[in-house]
């Protein structure tokens, strides 16, 4: 490919461009004979250049063209590369944007989202009746927020949390060393009242407070950007596939962990 066509002329306006240059104000037919571009595109050439602002005429009979200057069709064909790159560049902008939206994952249609602060009293009711749906067994964590608040702030969620448990249920707690070393005293007798059967064990680390309710439905908090040792709300989702990845995160730390009673 030559220059001028890299900025935009076909070979047939290259050469007539060319051929003007050199021949000075011409007929259509002349053009044509000197710069081999057949008599039956000759018209559809020089009106494309005229468009461009590359070619003028004179008002004679037959009309003659003439070739403006170089430098002047230079700029012209480099601004019109320019634009067309110019909503190139849009375009692919828009592809960019529409192909990261369809590769995020689809949001689950079965997902739900309850606000609440850590503590707060709407928190302990959603807490109790939550755990009163189950009827074979609770998984639960509890990391942020809770291992940044003190004892006092959670204590009624935890409570609600082990009243909630039906006679029979199992229930699997992890607790972070770092909620641990926030537990008062009266804190097996808390557990030791519980209806259900409650086993509890301390890691290290638990990366997120979540739940798992018989291996059907999963809640996770959200802990607040402002307050770590708050809780923006909770969010519950029973597809399956995300249920099961969080009942695999919940085995990999119950593994690690240490019985606490």
């Amino acid at each position: 490919m030559t220059e001028l066509g890299e900025l935009g002329l076909s070979s047939y306006e290259e050469q007539a461009y060319r051929t003007l240059l050199v021949t000075g104000a011409t007929t259509a037919a002349d053009l044509s004979t000197a710069s081999d571009v057949p008599r039956g595109r000759i018209y559809d050439v020089l009106n494309g250049l005229a468009s461009r602002g590359l070619v003028g005429t004179q008002a004679t009979e037959p009309t003659r063209y003439r070739a403006v200057e170089p430098a002047v069709a230079v700029d012209r064909l480099l601004a019109e590369r320019t634009r067309e790159l110019a909503d190139e560049w849009e375009r692919y902008r828009g592809v960019a944007r529409a192909v990261r939206s369809n590769l995020l994952p689809t949001a689950p249609a079965d997902a739900s989202v309850w606000l609440g602060s850590l503590g707060s009293e709407e928190m302990q009711t959603a807490m109790r009746e939550h755990v009163r749906t189950a009827t074979e067994s609770v998984l639960a964590t509890l990391g942020p927020p809770y291992q940044h608040a003190s004892w006092g702030t959670f204590e009624t969620e935890v409570a609600a949390f082990l009243d909630g448990a039906a006679d029979g249920l199992s229930v699997s707690i992890v607790l972070a060393d770092s909620v641990v070393d926030s537990l008062p005293e009266t804190f097996p007798d808390l557990v030791e009242s519980a209806p259900g059967s409650v086993e509890i064990r301390a890691h290290p680390t638990v990366p997120v407070s979540f739940d798992v309710v018989d291996g059907e439905l999963t809640t996770v908090d959200l802990p607040s950007p402002r307050d770590s040792g708050d809780r923006l709300g909770v969010v519950g989702v029973n597809a399956p596939e995300v249920v099961a990845a969080f009942e695999r995160e919940f085995e990999a730390l119950w593994a690690d962990a240490t019985p606490l009673l």
